[in-house]
């Protein structure tokens, strides 16, 4: 058999096209992520549970020296009307002591109260309730003691710390199971689009409070997306995940929706002015989840982008424009933030379980590529579904220390660790 013949044999070409098949399926280079042995201090523990407020929130003083931190009884089952929550804060300078603030029946597993630090002030907090047959909240002075009741909730706050803004929380517990409070039915469960609720935003000082985009406000605007994740009349819709931009001009929120008999739901991303006019959809493609602002003109969130799917995105407001962000290094969904003082080079993120329950927050540097690991945490399989524990890393405002929740350790506390001489690399 010559050369050319047996180049051209059946099986050597079939022997060629697995080996070309094989090297076109060896992924890029990977970089290895940085695995350094960090301390990990603990600074609850049981035999009560705790964990924080939602991870994109003040949830440390401006000195750094309390974390605001939520204390139930129990684990592992959803909230009742009855179930009362200890809200309080760890004293860092003080052996980690607990000091009670409160208490609430309106909260929920992954975002617990709402429990934040108002901005702009070193004395007061924040936190949902419930009380008479309404979702109401309350803002604490620690150093006072005094508490003051504003006649609505709140989900997020504006920079200046004078404007809340929130949602329907009854219409989210029952949509959404783990974000939405137990106690009071949904008047509009059987309304598909209302227009009597959406979002709100209050005056944190008077109270005074005005709907400023209703639901039936977001179904009416166009969706131009992906087919298969269009809403139809059949659509019953909500809002969740609200967060203001760092200049206190324009709100960001996800549209959500079910529309039978799929289970689940899809998602678009919209942004708008804070009082309610210029909406905008930011993402029309069906999977936003976790995002925070970079600067009053872009996002950083995780969502299904025609470019490359499912990945980390920079989007400019009001504009098409985007950039994928740690596509190699931070190939899964997490919580992400931008850690304080790095010029917002350096993401603080995290990890759902993998196929051995452990859960892993890291750090990210965008400039590099450079990813650091800072530990690996085992997550029981009960924990799961509404109930479950997810790091929700966040920093302390300085950015030198992570605070993160956990149930390693035999039930869901909250522990940190010192970045500080990471991230000075």
């Amino acid at each position: 058999m010559t050369l050319n013949s047996l180049l051209r044999h059946p099986r050597f070409l079939f022997l060629q096209t697995l080996l070309w098949a094989s090297v076109l399926l060896v992924p890029a280079t990977v970089p290895a992520a940085e695995q350094p042995d960090l301390p990990v201090q603990a600074i609850t523990s049981g035999p009560k549970f705790h964990w924080r407020g939602y991870y994109d929130k003040f949830l440390t003083d401006p000195s750094d020296r309390y974390v605001l931190v939520n204390q139930v009884n129990f684990e592992g089952r959803s909230p009742t009307a009855g179930d009362y929550l200890q809200v309080g804060m760890v004293d860092l300078q003080n052996d980690n002591e607990w000091i009670e603030l409160g208490s609430t029946t309106a909260w929920s597993w992954q975002q617990g109260c709402m429990l934040q630090w108002v901005p702009q002030c070193e004395t007061d907090v924040i936190w949902n309730d419930r009380e008479n047959g309404k979702y109401v909240s309350q803002i604490h002075n620690i150093k006072t003691g005094e508490t003051r009741t504003l006649p609505r909730p709140i989900y997020c706050l504006s920079p200046d710390g004078k404007t809340a803004f929130f949602t329907d929380f009854r219409r989210l517990n029952e949509t959404r199971p783990g974000y939405g409070y137990a106690g009071i039915d949904d008047p509009n469960r059987d309304v598909l689009a209302p227009e009597d609720i959406g979002i709100w935003k209050m005056d944190l000082k008077t109270g005074e409070y005005s709907l400023i985009f209703s639901m039936k406000d977001a179904a009416e605007i166009l969706y131009d997306g992906r087919e298969e994740k269009a809403f139809t009349p059949e659509s019953k819709h909500w809002f969740n995940h609200l967060l203001c931009s760092p200049d206190g001009k324009r709100l960001f929120f996800l549209h959500r929706w079910n529309t039978p008999p799929k289970r689940g739901f899809d998602t678009r991303a919209f942004t708008m002015n804070v009082d309610g006019t210029a909406p905008y959809v930011l993402d029309p493609h069906g999977g936003t989840s976790h995002f925070v602002w970079r600067d009053p003109n872009h996002i950083f969130a995780w969502a299904w982008h025609p470019s490359h799917k499912d990945s980390f995105y920079l989007y400019e407001d009001k504009t098409d424009n985007v950039k994928q962000i740690g596509g190699i290094a931070m190939p899964k969904n997490g919580h992400n933030t931008y850690i304080p003082g790095t010029n917002n080079e350096w993401v603080l993120n995290d990890t759902y379980p993998n196929r051995d329950r452990m859960q892993v927050p890291y750090i990210y540097h965008i400039p590099t590529d450079r990813r650091i690991n800072l530990g690996e945490f085992y997550s029981p399989l009960s924990y799961k579904g509404e109930w479950r524990c997810d790091n929700h890393p966040c920093t302390t405002r300085d950015g030198t220390k992570v605070i993160f929740d956990s149930p390693h350790g035999g039930g869901r506390q909250v522990y940190m660790i010192d970045i500080g001489e990471l991230i000075k690399d």
